[in-house]
């Protein structure tokens, strides 16, 4: 099973998976050698994810994509001194794109926004997910809060939860957000599963449309 990992970050939606051949795109160089040194028989691509989805799809058999999601997040939004900016399309453009044109199946994940999603998603946890197959209502997502003892810090706590040592990043991003947008392992290794479960059985409403 061919598997394109977009906007791959460090693996924690890949962490759990096997029987798979899997391709990661990440512009962060720092972030794209630690993930290659997490999984060293992945093949790690510096790139932007976006413009790769729309050169490479047709080489994959399944593809997730977790578009950055700042431009969409109601903590953003709620916090009343960060500049406002425009919500990144991007993240429409790749849904609407691999609905249309892929033959696959795909998962693409995001925050839930400040505002209505304007294409409709499947709510599991904190997290919108767009898919072409079904979901469960439990994916298994674990749940972080910080504050489980008064000698630990936040970045040691996530580190823990994530089974990663966060403090091995010396690049220019805060660490804590990076440890904090990591996607859940346990989740990430639920949805990896019933994608691959789909391609081994026929279902004729498999792949409901977005509309």
């Amino acid at each position: 099973m061919k598997v394109l990992n977009l906007y791959a970050c460090l693996g924690g939606n890949r962490y759990k998976w096997t029987d798979c051949e899997v391709t990661a795109v990440e512009l962060d160089p720092e972030l794209a050698r630690l993930y290659q040194e997490r999984f060293p028989n992945d093949t790690v691509i510096v790139a932007d994810a976006h413009q790769y989805l729309l050169d490479h799809y047709t080489e994959f058999d399944f593809i997730w994509s977790s578009p950055p999601c700042p431009s969409h997040s109601r903590a953003r939004f709620w916090n009343t001194k960060a500049k406002r900016i425009y919500p990144d399309l991007k993240l429409y453009e790749e849904i609407l794109f691999l609905d249309t044109h892929f033959k696959g199946k795909y998962v693409v994940e995001n925050v839930i926004p400040y505002y209505t999603p304007l294409i409709p998603a499947k709510k599991r946890g904190r997290h919108l997910y767009w898919t072409n197959f079904n979901l469960p209502a439990d994916i298994g997502e674990r749940r972080f809060s910080i504050g489980k003892g008064t000698n630990t810090t936040e970045i040691e706590e996530l580190s823990e939860f994530h089974d990663y040592n966060f403090k091995k990043y010396k690049g220019k991003q805060f660490i804590n957000k990076i440890g904090r947008n990591l996607v859940d392992y346990a989740s990430g290794e639920v949805i990896f599963n019933i994608a691959k479960g789909t391609f081994n059985r026929k279902e004729e409403n498999q792949q409901p449309k977005l509309f």
